[in-house]
């Protein structure tokens, strides 16, 4: 069975097993297993395939998606933790409208061929302005939807995930000038990473990465990587997790001319969405720490993923066993069934956190208020 065939077979199970389990479940966020203190709610119920998230500078939550091919914007008018607003910007468009990134006024969106502008779009969200296309980029389908960031400089970063499993010359993440769209590759062997974010304390771009299938169940790991410097490449498709040769590739180079992860995350849990937490809410050893959301397995015997993970960013840099812990879970039950499938996470000005759930087409609001 070839691997397209194959990872077509393995979607199509989960989506009927989604379909299956998905009334009786549906929102049911008692079900998640927090640290004690921490509390989820609905932020919206109403964002089919809601993927990438992004925040505007008056308090707008951007949500793009995939396959339902819309833009929302999301308002929480009261501060109750529960948006009452929720705008349409893009609706049915073909090409998986999925990364969002706000920038200087104006809502960047990566389309599968395009990066296109929603200029002053908080002043518009009644009666939002067509995409204007600010980039061209290369199509294809596997891997081809786009995580997208304004990055500190001003500038805006695409990941370019490889069409295939595994292949040459592809998996890159670009930075791409917003006046004139032309790009610079900044980080290459990355395989398809589809959540970046900048350290805070440093301002160096820290990606994930998702790794290779068919090599079983427990390897390759994915990864958490972080760029160094403009040309670091990260392995793909010679050497995975650092330490890997490729069965096909990896006999042309030796691992150890790549930039190895920072972090070794668990096999196959297609972590997706990741950001520093800047936030005060949380408690003091929160601070700074990556938060991570893993999608979930669809090529591995037994499912893990499904859940928010948390690095600590200075601990994985000095190697430490402790540095990668589990945060939220019980999206994936005890029986296998799964009942939500983290994407991307957003922290709010109140120090609070969202996570899409593109299984469910929502946003949950996660925050914290000290025991007792």
């Amino acid at each position: 069975m070839s691997y397209r065939l194959l990872r077509i077979v393995a979607l199509a199970a989960v989506t009927a097993m989604t379909q299956a389990c998905q009334s009786a479940t549906e929102h049911d966020l008692s079900r998640l297993d927090l640290p004690e203190g921490f509390t989820a709610r609905v932020y919206s119920a109403d964002v089919p395939g809601a993927r990438s998230l992004a925040l505007g500078s008056e308090g707008t939550v951007f949500v793009g998606s995939r396959a339902a091919g819309n833009v929302y914007a999301l308002r929480d008018t009261d501060g109750d933790g529960r948006a009452d607003r929720r705008y349409l910007l893009v609706e049915g468009s073909p090409d998986s409208p999925n990364g969002v990134a706000f920038l200087d006024g104006d809502l960047y969106v990566a389309f599968t061929d395009r990066i296109a502008r929603l200029p002053a779009i908080e002043s518009r969200l009644e009666d939002p302005p067509a995409p204007r296309t600010v980039a061209r980029l290369p199509r294809y389908d596997h891997h081809g939807w786009r995580y997208l960031a304004a990055g500190p400089d001003g500038a805006l970063y695409v990941g370019m995930g490889a069409p295939c499993n595994v292949c040459e010359r592809y998996g890159e993440i670009w930075r791409v000038d917003p006046g004139n769209g032309e790009h610079k590759v900044v980080a290459r062997g990355v395989r398809n990473t589809v959540g970046f974010d900048w350290s805070p304390q440093t301002g160096t771009l820290w990606f994930t990465d998702n790794g290779r299938d068919l090599l079983g169940d427990n390897r390759p790991p994915d990864e958490l990587n972080r760029l160094s410097g403009d040309g670091d490449h990260f392995g793909f498709p010679y050497c995975h997790g650092g330490d890997i040769p490729d069965p096909e590739y990896g006999s042309r180079d030796a691992c150890d001319r790549y930039v190895p992860p920072v972090q070794r995350l668990s096999p196959h849990v297609a972590a997706l969405g990741m950001r520093f937490y800047d936030g005060t809410a949380f408690p003091a050893d929160y601070r700074g720490d990556i938060l991570i959301a893993e999608h979930g397995s669809w090529n591995r015997s037994e499912r893990i993923g499904y859940r928010i993970t948390r690095v600590d960013p200075e601990a994985a840099l000095a190697g430490a066993d402790n540095a990668y812990r589990p945060f939220v879970t019980g999206w994936l039950m005890d029986s296998g069934e799964i009942w939500g499938r983290p994407v991307d996470v957003q922290v709010l000005p109140s120090g609070a956190l969202l996570v899409s759930d593109d299984y469910h087409g929502a946003v949950y609001h996660i925050d914290y208020r000290p025991p007792g």
